[in-house]
């Protein structure tokens, strides 16, 4: 069955594996909503003030720069040492699906900093990528992306209030971040953060809100059918090759201590 699995996701549909479909594609959505979620929570929520944001800050970084200084005290001085970010990247996509599907029965506050928790760290590692592991970087990409989300920033100061036109600019500025080399999932969290919060009023002086209607309808998605794709593509590991005498070495030590 593992050589069915593994290659049903190096197949190549559209120029991308299914498996890259899955990580850059379906999770970039999942991270739109996550974004959508931050962001009524910074504005109206859990997270309107600093005193409140400070939190999964700290522990976002927290979370990057402990586990990267346990990997760099197992590996110093070797060549390996390099690798100090392996273990820096946090992915809660699935504890943030289970959240979802449990519902209300989750305290908002566990929830809400998960969300925040995942949205910096993501970010960080983005910034780590930039930093330090720029030489794949394509920056013609890099400036395209950062025009278009200027365009769509300009959009919302704007008051333009229609999805469609931020979800075709949305779909342009995911390709260009795929092509920049960075991380895909970024788009969906540029794109969030600029959906307007308030909607255009209609003839009963009643306003909808374009976030809330995004949120409500791409998160019974997420919830039943991104998450457990995701799952069920990154859940197979291949043991071939390795022995135990492996596991002691510093790298496989570094990263087990630092996670």
């Amino acid at each position: 069955l593992s050589d069915g699995y593994f290659g049903l996701l190096k197949t190549y549909v559209g120029g991308l594996s299914i498996l890259h479909w899955v990580n850059d594609a379906l999770m970039a959505i999942f991270f739109l909503l996550v974004g959508l979620e931050i962001k009524r929570e910074m504005i109206s929520g859990q997270l309107s003030s600093w005193s409140r944001r400070a939190l999964p800050g700290f522990a976002a970084v927290g979370g990057m720069v402990v586990p990267a200084a346990i990997f760099l005290a197992f590996n110093a001085g070797t060549e390996t040492a390099r690798g100090w970010a392996i273990p820096s990247a946090t992915d809660i996509a699935f504890s943030l699906g289970v959240l979802s599907l449990l519902g209300s029965r989750v305290p908002l506050s566990l929830k809400v900093f998960l969300t925040a928790l995942a949205i910096i760290d993501d970010l960080g590692a983005v910034l780590i990528i930039a930093l330090f592991y720029s030489d794949g970087l394509n920056i013609p990409a890099v400036a395209g992306a950062a025009g278009v989300f200027v365009i769509l920033m300009a959009m919302n100061r704007l008051g333009m209030v229609r999805l469609w036109a931020y979800l075709v600019l949305g779909v342009i500025l995911w390709i260009l971040v795929l092509k920049s080399g960075v991380h895909a999932t970024v788009a969906g969290v540029l794109l969030a953060l600029t959906i307007p919060m308030r909607g255009a009023k209609d003839g009963q002086g009643a306003t909808e809100s374009p976030l809330l209607k995004l949120e409500h309808a791409i998160q019974p998605w997420v919830g039943f059918a991104i998450v457990p794709i995701f799952g069920f593509a990154n859940a197979g590991v291949s043991f071939s090759g390795v022995s135990l005498s492996n596991l002691a070495d510093p790298v496989p030590l570094g990263v087990a201590a630092g996670l």
